[in-house]
């Protein structure tokens, strides 16, 4: 019950604040507006924040284990740029990328049906051929 009201809440968020708007999204892209660089920006740096301060802390989860943050490789691979260019594709194509999407079908946007069941059959697609594909 819990991840549906959380859920809830961050839809509620996320058209409240125009990030699943179109216009705004084509506005991005366009660079004709700073607002959805504000929030993607806003979102980085709290995300920042909360790792430093749960690597500095060294802090819990809920069941009492310390969170413990793995190092990333930084290295830049083909696998990124080929999947971070199929992302933008299709977030530059439909206006919605991935979480939004939910929330555009729940404001009334039922047309986001058609890239939401495309996502849900591209990463079915994923899983089933990952074996075969360059990693």
């Amino acid at each position: 019950m819990k991840y549906l009201f959380f859920g809830t809440f961050f839809g509620f968020v996320l058209v409240k604040s125009e990030v699943v708007s179109w216009f705004r999204i084509q506005e991005m892209f366009y660079f004709d507006s700073f607002h959805m660089y504000g929030i993607i920006g806003s979102a980085i740096v709290t995300g920042l924040l909360t790792t430093l301060i749960i690597k500095k802390w060294r802090l819990k989860d809920v069941n009492g284990n310390e969170i413990s943050i793995k190092e990333k490789d930084n290295s830049v691979t083909k696998r990124y740029i080929i999947g971070g260019a199929i992302f933008g594709l299709g977030w530059g194509l439909t206006g919605a990328c991935p979480g939004p999407m939910y929330a555009l079908i729940g404001s009334g946007y039922l047309i986001i049906i058609v890239p939401l069941l495309s996502a849900i059959i591209g990463a079915f697609a994923y899983g089933a051929l990952q074996q075969k594909l360059p990693h």
